[in-house]
């Protein structure tokens, strides 16, 4: 018997007869003598429609009465997954949050977990009843309802998987996996049986879709065995383990596990500044303080006593961060701004580049016989990223994935 936490989103329990499809899930799984607790999600579509609500009434909605309304949409699912699985026979009684209660600080729309009590689902499941706890919402410690952003769902079923110390925590989405690429992209791209906790933190943040950032953190964090399967497709889905975990299954890392790419990118340069101590700080602090996410940098060593200072933002902040380089460039008195929205990321993960040298020179050499031209270049030690012109992607990941033999 093991205790298992999985996980549901908005697209499995869209309406009564995927709720029904769900409940018939989890009972498979306590006819097998598992205890199993339920995080959900609200159904589809409902979380858009109680914020267009919001904005018909205010225009600049209150952070914690949006809260308040937005968790009205998991309070919904558990209800109608609990009543699902008594009307098949299963003992079941759902929870909100703060019910449980997940104790969260107080920003709202974007709170973290602090702690959660487990007392009252160790009871529960004792009694031999299946827990469902609504997803994305906690509590703070004055009452107030809180939610934790984007993808808080997944957060919530890891980080109760870590208190309960579940053997396992299961997030069903609507893909039976982690693939090797995108296989809207590449088909004959490969779904992984496993990936280690690094890589899949790595793809994530690349654009990998599959699972929320901090969810992954969390199971990282607290050693959580993280599985993703498909709600309406069968299979073993992919197992999310620590590096050590997979040595201990004596399997061999492959050099690469998987291929990311991002479209949301764009990149500024500032050309000309003065080549001296903290001008590094002087472009990018005013835009750090302004809240806009910067990745990739390059800054060139001038000749001149000047140097070229090249970064990219998303594309929803560059006229936002072109402005503000603007007068940062008035004050510097450098040469020329130059802007490009028209650029992607493409990124190779894998935790074997570790003990493998010329994976980037191999890389390199599969763009330049594909004619592509690389703008940036940017490292880790299990990642290798290109900043290639937007037109070239579909050939850049497809010549990728075939080259490094990812559908094998």
């Amino acid at each position: 018997m093991a205790l298992i936490v999985q996980k549901y989103g908005g697209t499995s329990v869209g309406n009564v007869e995927r709720i029904q499809n769900v409940a018939q899930k989890v009972r498979q799984f306590v006819a097998e003598g598992h205890q199993v607790v339920v995080t959900v999600s609200a159904m589809s579509g409902e979380t858009n429609r109680l914020t267009a609500l919001a904005n018909e009434i205010q225009s600049q909605p209150c952070k914690r009465e949006m809260d308040v309304l937005l968790t009205t949409g998991e309070q919904v699912t558990i209800a109608l997954l609990s009543m699902a699985l008594q009307e098949i026979g299963v003992s079941a009684v759902s929870y909100t949050g703060w019910q449980v209660a997940i104790r969260t600080n107080d920003i709202h729309s974007k709170a973290r977990i602090e702690g959660i009590d487990a007392e009252k689902i160790n009871h529960q499941l004792s009694d031999g009843k299946v827990v469902i706890v609504a997803g994305f919402q906690g509590v703070t410690d004055e009452g107030d309802i809180t939610t934790l952003g984007r993808g808080g769902s997944d957060t919530t079923a890891v980080a109760l998987a870590a208190a309960l110390k579940a053997d396992e925590c299961q997030i069903y989405t609507d893909v039976d996996g982690v693939y090797t690429t995108d296989p809207r992209v590449v088909p004959e791209a490969r779904r992984l049986d496993y990936v280690t906790f690094d890589e899949m933190l790595e793809l994530a943040s690349l654009g990998a879709k599959v699972l929320q950032i901090r969810s992954v953190e969390f199971a990282s964090k607290y050693k959580v065995p993280l599985r993703v399967l498909s709600s309406l497709k069968e299979g073993g889905g992919t197992l999310l383990i620590s590096e050590e975990d997979f040595e201990g299954l004596n399997m061999e890392k492959p050099l690469i596990s998987g291929i990311a790419f991002s479209r949301d990118e764009a990149k500024l340069m500032i050309l000309g500044v003065p080549d001296r101590p903290g001008v590094a700080f002087q472009i990018l602090g005013p835009i750090s303080d302004a809240n806009i996410e910067i990745d990739m940098i390059i800054q060139n060593q001038g000749v001149d006593g000047t140097t070229d200072f090249t970064f990219t933002v998303s594309r929803g902040d560059l006229r936002a961060a072109k402005a503000i380089l603007e007068e940062t460039a008035a004050t510097l008195g450098a040469r020329e701004i130059l802007c490009d929205d028209t650029i992607v990321k493409i990124s190779m993960v894998g935790v074997g580049m570790k003990s493998h040298s010329g994976i980037a020179s191999k890389m390199f050499k599969v763009l330049a016989e594909n004619e592509i031209n690389i703008q940036m270049i940017g490292t880790t030690e299990i990642k290798i990223s290109v900043v290639i012109h937007e037109s070239m992607l579909e050939t850049a990941v497809q010549a990728l994935h075939q080259a490094f033999e990812l559908d094998q």
